[in-house]
């Protein structure tokens, strides 16, 4: 495969994308969301700084749809899309879209993501596969209980009681395995450890460091954040099969190993922090 994508960190701005800024809010646009329960400014009278993160490899096929619904659902935030050195028209169509882009050679989502906090400050992050799976119809029901201070992480979960999702048999039932591995491993309960749709905040974001390169960091980020004593919690997200044309890059034997193995790691390294102690 040839070389693809730009220089690290290169910044895109799609020209008809303006920017709003203010007295602390270094360039980031603000949202009106409900007040943090038990404030006196009113149902509209906390904004905060939102940045939606999608991660992306050859989704031409499908981030300009998803660049375009998530400013549709938050059309206020700085919507950013990590692109990890595509070989297809992902840049071309994520700026056409409105989206900001952000390219990161090193390949894997993990490099992506620590690539992401490195760069970007906000207040409250969503951030969303560009696969166009996850409805952008549930993102406020992911950034509320965070505003009002009754989350730190709040994951949207694939397999939560009430979602309704088009998994394959194969999918669902390692993604069930992960979980039942976290919680021997951890003694963590978690209904979806592996999911892409997730919303947090700075101080998850200023607590995680994030080791893994590849699929494997959404195993890494949520057991870290649980393990940091964060507050996390789900709510159910439908997850829709993949349109036409588009294709995972998921190698189901190789990542669902390199999953596997990062647990084991995290768990190893968790015993040595308290024999140290």
């Amino acid at each position: 495969m040839g070389r693809c994508g730009a220089s690290r960190h290169a910044v895109t701005r799609p020209p008809n994308v303006t920017r709003e800024t203010g007295d602390g809010a270094r360039g980031r646009r603000l949202v009106d969301l409900p007040a943090p329960t038990g404030t006196s400014g009113g149902p509209d009278a906390a904004p905060v700084r939102l940045a939606v993160l999608i991660p992306c490899f050859n989704e031409d096929t499908t981030v300009a749809d998803v660049v375009a619904e998530f400013r549709g659902a938050l059309p206020r935030a700085d919507v950013y899309v990590f692109d990890n050195a595509s070989c297809d028209r992902t840049v071309s169509q994520a700026t056409r879209a409105g989206a900001q882009v952000v390219h990161e050679p090193r390949r894997g989502k993990g490099h992506v993501l620590q690539s992401m906090f490195q760069t970007v400050d906000a207040d409250v992050y969503v951030l969303v596969d560009g696969d166009g799976t996850y409805p952008a119809a549930a993102v406020r029901s992911l950034i509320e209980p965070i505003v009002r201070g009754r989350a730190d992480m709040v994951i949207g979960s694939r397999l939560h009681p009430a979602a309704v999702s088009e998994f394959d048999v194969v999918n669902r039932w390692g993604n069930r395995l992960f979980v039942l591995l976290s919680r021997v491993l951890f003694r963590i309960s978690v209904t979806d450890l592996l999911s892409g749709y997730r919303a947090f905040t700075r101080a998850v974001v200023q607590h995680a460091r994030l080791t893994s390169g590849g699929f494997q960091v959404d195993a890494e980020f949520t057991i870290k954040t649980i393990r940091g004593r964060f507050r996390v919690i789900e709510v159910p997200v439908n997850l829709r099969r993949r349109p036409p044309g588009s294709h995972s890059k998921i190698r189901r034997f190789r990542d669902g190993l390199a999953i596997v193995q990062a647990m084991l790691t995290l768990r190893r390294l968790d015993h040595q922090g308290r024999d140290s102690e």
